[in-house]
């Protein structure tokens, strides 16, 4: 570079750097000499002495023009047949002052962390949720009060009612404790941020029976995947309908429809086995048996299977929500503690209140 700051003069600038096939920016960027450091942009012929810019900022420290804008002080004293100087200049002292900023009382939202839950066995994490069910007549709804394990997606507690509250919520989550023997600490109860899921009763009654609590950040449905996904194959079944005669109509609907989603419905997420199988250790059984199965069949047709022995859907070893970016694709070990792969993603429990 410094041989084409030095033939540049005598060859002309666009031989030159053509010749060493150098951008003329460069040249010039490089011959330009660097700033020391004490160089600085001189100060315009046109600013304001120190003197003056500081009568300013005084004028605009005055009581009765702490709260108006430049062009409200500037008006205010050319009435008075005053003048400081431009508005503009007046936005560059309180700039230099680190004086122009938002001055409303606006809301901020504060930062939500996301929630990350781990369950590697049954009664260690519940999700519930509220949904509302149409009624006959327009405006008329009844709600469906759900709480699942998130490990083995087990309801193991509904309650329907024409009203959402607190004190359902509390009476709800203290029947399924009672009824799963919870012991203190053993808990995390995770759910949105709805009026009955922060109601003093329910929370009261948490601390009293050490149930950790955790909520979904504001407006992420994906927070609270589990108790969305049981929701939807509710909903989404032949047999549910557009709207319910009445509440005897809607409560019926849930007595049949629990048992059958517990005991009877087999779960993609579970290996294929229902809800009720994976929440009281029955699931190892049952995989033995498929396992035994499936090793009879190739045993008599082994033509039939070309990619080998087949194996049945395995149990998740962990389910998360949120997981960290860490385990997401991560196979554990079983010295990890886990015994399979982690997931990231009901009659004898049915309470029913009127």
């Amino acid at each position: 570079m410094n041989t084409v700051i030095e033939m540049a003069p005598r060859h002309g600038v666009s031989a030159t750097c053509r010749a060493f096939g150098v951008a003329r920016a460069t040249y010039y960027r490089k011959r330009a000499p660097m700033p020391g450091p004490q160089s600085r942009r001189p100060s315009p012929p046109r600013r304001l002495p120190d003197a003056e810019r500081q009568a300013v900022l005084d004028v605009l420290h005055e009581p009765r023009f702490v709260d108006q804008a430049p062009p409200e002080v500037h008006a205010a004293l050319l009435e008075e047949g005053r003048y400081l100087c431009s508005v503009r200049t007046m936005y560059r002292v309180l700039a230099e002052n680190a004086e122009v900023r938002e001055r409303r009382n606006q809301l901020r939202h504060p930062h939500y962390t996301p929630p990350q839950l781990l369950a590697t066995g049954p009664n260690q994490v519940w999700s519930w949720d509220i949904t509302k069910l149409l009624g006959p007549g327009k405006w008329i709804y009844y709600y469906l009060y759900v709480m699942l394990d998130i490990y083995s997606r087990y309801v193991v507690g509904w309650l329907l009612a024409e009203r959402e509250s607190g004190a359902l919520a509390k009476r709800l989550v203290a029947e399924s404790c009672r009824r799963h023997a919870i012991s203190p600490g053993q808990l995390t109860l995770h759910s949105d941020r709805g009026p009955a899921m922060k109601s003093k009763p329910l929370v009261a009654l948490l601390s009293q029976l050490d149930v950790e609590r955790s909520h979904s950040r504001p407006h992420v449905s994906n927070d609270n995947p589990f108790s969305e996904a049981q929701f939807k194959t509710l909903k989404y079944r032949p047999a549910f309908p557009k709207r319910f005669g009445g509440f005897e109509d809607a409560h019926g609907h849930c007595v049949d429809f629990f048992p059958w989603y517990n005991h009877e419905h087999h779960h993609s997420a579970l290996g294929w086995l229902t809800p009720g199988d994976v929440h009281y250790g029955r699931a190892q059984g049952l995989l033995d048996r498929r396992a035994q199965v499936l090793a009879s069949a190739y045993a008599a047709h082994p033509e039939r299977f070309p990619h080998g022995p087949p194996a049945a859907p395995k149990l998740p070893g962990a389910v998360w929500i949120n997981p960290p970016k860490s385990v997401t694709n991560t196979v554990l070990a079983p010295q990890d503690g886990l015994p399979t792969t982690p997931v990231v993603s009901a009659p004898s429990t049915v309470v029913s209140l009127q």
